[in-house]
Order: structure tokens, then sequence, then C-alpha cells
């Protein structure tokens, strides 16, 4: 099957400190998500990107389409970042 593996499976950060989040695709992908579920549940879209890179604020991801991998990148960690991190990875289907 096509796998996702996302790495560190635990993390836990300080506050003021810089830490990323990889994941690793046994499959070229098209398209990845990156969504925070906070601490109360709710989830939260952080990024949507085709390959490249996109910032937002203290987050940034990469997407490496060729090389099989996606990794979120965290500075300056704060409180509010506290959460369960995950990555989705979308594939083209051929026909």
């Amino acid at each position: 099957g096509n796998n996702v593996e996302q790495s560190p499976s635990f993390l836990s950060l300080h506050e003021g400190t810089n830490s990323s989040l990889r994941c690793n695709f046994s499959i070229a992908m098209t398209t990845v998500q990156w969504f925070l579920q906070d601490p109360r549940g709710s989830l939260i879209n952080l990024f949507y990107l085709a390959p490249g890179t996109k910032e937002n604020g203290r987050l940034k991801s990469t997407f490496d389409s060729k090389e099989r991998y996606s990794t979120l990148h965290i500075s300056d960690a704060q409180l509010e970042d506290s959460g369960t991190y995950f990555c989705a990875a979308y594939a083209q289907c051929s026909q």
C-alpha cells in the first residue's frame, strides 16, 4: 500500500525554541496538507501546498515531490502551538 510516515511521533518543546516535523511518502504525491488538532479537539488547517515552500507567521512548510517528503518548521514555539500535528498527502491517480 501507499504509506505516509510522520516523524518524530512525539515532540516536547520549550517556549521560544525551534523544531521540525517531517512526513515521508512511499510514492510521489502531488499535494500535501498539514493540520493541527488543538487540545480542545479543533482541527486547524495550517498549510495546503504543491511542491515548494510556504510560510505563515512562525510556521513554514516545504514539500519536495521528487524526494517524497514534506517538513513543517516551527519557530519560536508558543503555548498555542500545543496539540497533535497531522500531514495528509494526495496522489494523482492515473486513469
